[in-house]
C-alpha cells in the first residue's frame, strides 16, 4: 500500500472531528459521536493507551455503547461550563443520552482514583442498548486475563489493572465484557471503569445512583469554579472559555507540565507518513500556554507552569543542542526515541504510527526566546520570578550570546537539515531584549552592556538578511550573504513579528509582507504554515492549513488596522471548530481536521486573537 491510499476501512474510522474530550487533569479520553471510547491512555496522558482503535480499528480496544435499533440523528456537547460531555442519540424507539466524565481532585492528591465514568440515561421511550468493553493494553500489544468480580469485573494486565463496576451484571466475553439492558424512561445505568493506581480498592457503593450523582454534581462544581476565575469579558466568551477548558484539560496537575495534544499519529495527511506524537511538553507551546493563562487570569497554572520550567532551568546543562531540549516528557525527561507501532494500521490506514518523538533531539533555537517571554510576563503580570530562577535564566543566555548566530530546525520541526531561519533569529531577539527589560525593571544583575550588543546584532541581521528587496517581504530563511538577496521563501511564523514588538504593525516592510502572504499562503480564512515546494522540509506527502497560523493571521490584519478583515477571519475560523469548540492541529482541503486533537497550540492563538480582536475593536 502506498502512502497515498487509504486502508479501505474509512467505514471503522469516525472523522477526527467527531470527537469530544474529557479528562482529569493526568490523561483525557476521546469519546466519538458514536457513543464510543476510542482513544485513553493510563495513568498519564504518555502512557502507553488503554483504547486505542482510533489508531487501529481492529487491535486498537475501545469502549462501545449503543442502541441496538438504528440511530437516525446524534449529538454532541458539554454540558455548560464544564468538561463534561454528553452524547445524545435519537432513535425510533426513543432518545438516550450517555453523560461521560472523568472525576478531578484538587491539590495534587497522591491517592487519586483515576475514573471515567460513563452514565446512560434514557431521556424519552423504551429502548434496548448494547455495551462492550475491549480494552487493548499497552498499545494493544500486551494479553489480560479478565476476573469476574461480584459487582463487574476486572482485567488484569503485566502493568496496569482495570476495575470495571457497573450497575447492571456484564457478561464475560472472551478478554472483553458486555451488556445488553433495557431502559424505560427516566432509567439509567452506570459504569465506572477505575485505572489501578494504587489507592487501593475501588468502593462497592460508587456505582450507586445517589453516589453517582454527587460525583457528577462534584465535577460540575469543580470545573465552574475554575472558570470563574477567568477574567474574559469580550464578544467571544464561548469560544474563549471553551479554549480556556481545554487548555486545562491538557495540564498535567500533579507537575504542572502542559502536554501539546492528548493523542499520537493523527495524520497531516489520510494515508500520509506525517504521524506524530504530540502527549509530551513542547517548551514553546508551553510557554505560549502560559501566556494565555496569564491574559484570562488563571494565575495558578501559571504558577504551576513556571515550577515545572524552574526544574528544567535548574537541569540545564551546556548540550550540543544547547542547555533545554526542545520537547520533554511530563515528569522532565528529554529522552524521547521514536519508536514504529508496526502491528497498528494508523487511523484509516494513515502509517507508521509512532510513540516518542524525534524532535527531542534537535536544535531549535527559538524556543529561548518564547520561553523567557513567557517568563517576562510572568514576572511582570505574576508573582515575580526568585533569584535563582533569574540566576538560571542568565546562565541559559550566556549559552545564547554565544551560539544565536547558528544553523537550526526552527519552530516547524522539518527534517531537512539545519537552516538559518529568520523566525529563530527574531526569538533570539526577543530573549536578549526581554532580559534586558527585566533587568532593567527590576534592577536585577546583568551584563546589560555585552545584551545590548548582541540585541542589536541580531536585529540589524534579519533586517539586512532577512529582507527580501525585490520582493518586498521578510522570508523564512537568512541570505548566506548580506550582498545578496535571500530566497523568496515565505513563512507564517513571521506574522508574529509585531507581537513580540521586533517592528511596529505599521512598518512597511511588515505591512507588505502581510500583503504577500495574503497572496501566497492564504486560502480564505486559512493560513499554510509555508510552501513546501518552495522549501523541502525533509518528509514526504502534503499537509493541511495550520490552524494556529490562521488564528496569528487574525491577529495580524487586526494589528495592522484592518479590523473588519480580522473580525471576518475569525468569525470564518469559528466555523472550522467541531461541533464543541474543539480543534485539530490543521485543517484539510474539505475542511477535515487533520494531525493531532484537540492542539493546545492552536485554543491559545484562538485566546490571544480574540483578546487582541477585542481590544482593537474597543
Amino acid at each position: 500500500m502506498s502512502d497515498d491510499e487509504p486502508s479501505g476501512r474509512d467505514e471503522e474510522y469516525l472523522p477526527i472531528a467527531e470527537h469530544g474530550l474529557i479528562g482529569d487533569l493526568r490523561t483525557a479520553a476521546l469519546v466519538g459521536t458514536d457513543g464510543r471510547v476510542d482513544w485513553f491512555c493510563a495513568p498519564r496522558f504518555d502512557s502507553p493507551s488503554v483504547f486505542g482503535s482510533l489508531l487501529d480499528a481492529r487491535r486498537g480496544g475501545y469502549w462501545e455503547i449503543a442502541p441496538v435499533c438504528q440511530v437516525a440523528t446524534r449529538n454532541q456537547f458539554y454540558f455548560p461550563d464544564t468538561n463534561i460531555l454528553i452524547t445524545r442519540m435519537l432513535t425510533a424507539d426513543g432518545i438516550v443520552e450517555i453523560q461521560d466524565f472523568m472525576p478531578v481532585l484538587r491539590d495534587r492528591d497522591p491517592h487519586h482514583r483515576q475514573r471515567l465514568v460513563r452514565r446512560v440515561v434514557n431521556v424519552r421511550g423504551r429502548m434496548r442498548l448494547a455495551a462492550r468493553i475491549a480494552p487493548r493494553l499497552n498499545y494493544g500489544r500486551d494479553p489480560h486475563r479478565l476476573e469476574p468480580m461480584p459487582d463487574g469485573v476486572r482485567f488484569v494486565g503485566a502493568s496496569l489493572t482495570l476495575w470495571l463496576r457497573s450497575s447492571i451484571a456484564l457478561e464475560v466475553d472472551g478478554s472483553d465484557a458486555r451488556a445488553e439492558f433495557d431502559l424505560g424512561g427516566g432509567e439509567s445505568v452506570l459504569f465506572d471503569l477505575e485505572a489501578d493506581t494504587g489507592a487501593g480498592t475501588p468502593d462497592a457503593c460508587a456505582v450507586n445512583p445517589a453516589a453517582a450523582e454527587q460525583l457528577f454534581e462534584a465535577t460540575v462544581a469543580f470545573w465552574r469554579r475554575w472558570l470563574r476565575q477567568s477574567t474574559y469579558t469580550g464578544r467571544w466568551r464561548e469560544m474563549v472559555h471553551r479554549s480556556a477548558l481545554t487548555l486545562k484539560l491538557l495540564t498535567h496537575e500533579p507537575s504542572g507540565a502542559v502536554v501539546a495534544a492528548p493523542t499520537l499519529g493523527l495524520p497531516e495527511q489520510v494515508g500520509g507518513a506525517r504521524n506524530w506524537d504530540y502527549r509530551y511538553v513542547w517548551i514553546r507551546d508551553a510557554a505560549f500556554s502560559l501566556y494565555a493563562l496569564l491574559r484570562l487570569g488563571f494565575t495558578q497554572e501559571a504558577q504551576a507552569f513556571m515550577d515545572w520550567l524552574t526544574g528544567r532551568l535548574r537541569e540545564a546543562t551546556d548540550g550540543v543542542e544547547g542547555p533545554l531540549r526542545v520537547v520533554y516528557s511530563i515528569d522532565g525527561h528529554a529522552d524521547l526515541p521514536e519508536e514504529v507501532l508496526e502491528h497498528w494500521e494508523g487511523y484509516r490506514g494513515s502509517s507508521p504510527v509512532r510513540t516518542g518523538n524525534g524532535a527531542s533531539g534537535q536544535r531549535q533555537l527559538d524556543i529561548y526566546g518564547e520561553l523567557i517571554d513567557s517568563v517576562y510576563l510572568f514576572d511582570k503580570y505574576g508573582v515575580g520570578i526568585s533569584h535563582e530562577s533569574w540566576t538560571d535564566l542568565c546562565a541559559v543566555l550566556d549559552w545564547l550570546m554565544e551560539h544565536w548566530d547558528s544553523a537550526d530546525e526552527s519552530i516547524w520541526e522539518t527534517r531537512a537539515g539545519q537552516q538559518h531561519h529568520t523566525y529563530s533569529r527574531l526569538m533570539c531577539w526577543v530573549a536578549v531584549e526581554r532580559m534586558i527589560r527585566m533587568a532593567r525593571r527590576r534592577g536585577l544583575p546583568g551584563d546589560l552592556g555585552r545584551w545590548t550588543t548582541v540585541r542589536d546584532r541580531i536585529y540589524h541581521q534579519i533586517m539586512a538578511r532577512g529582507w527580501d528587496p525585490r520582493a518586498r517581504t521578510f522570508v523564512q530563511r537568512l541570505s548566506a550573504d548580506p550582498d545578496r538577496p535571500p530566497e523568496d521563501i515565505l513563512d507564517a511564523s513571521l506574522l508574529l513579528m509585531p507581537m513580540v514588538k521586533f517592528v511596529s504593525p505599521a512598518d512597511p516592510r511588515f505591512r507588505s509582507t502581510v500583503d504577500a502572504i495574503a497572496g501566497r499562503l492564504v486560502a480564505d480564512s486559512l493560513v499554510f504554515r509555508y510552501d513546501p515546494e518552495q522549501a523541502p522540509d525533509g518528509l514526504d506527502g502534503t499537509e493541511g492549513t495550520f490552524s494556529i497560523c490562521s488564528f496569528w493571521w487574525v491577529e495580524a490584519l487586526a494589528r495592522t488596522g484592518e479590523v473588519e478583515q480580522a473580525r471576518l477571519a475569525l468569525e470564518k475560523m469559528f466555523t472550522y471548530a467541531n461541533h464543541v469548540g474543539l480543534y485539530a492541529e490543521q485543517i484539510g482541503l474539505t475542511g477535515e481536521h487533520l494531525g493531532n486533537f484537540p492542539q493546545a497550540f492552536t485554543h491559545l492563538a484562538l485566546i490571544s486573537s480574540a483578546i487582541n480582536l477585542d481590544r482593537a475593536m474597543g
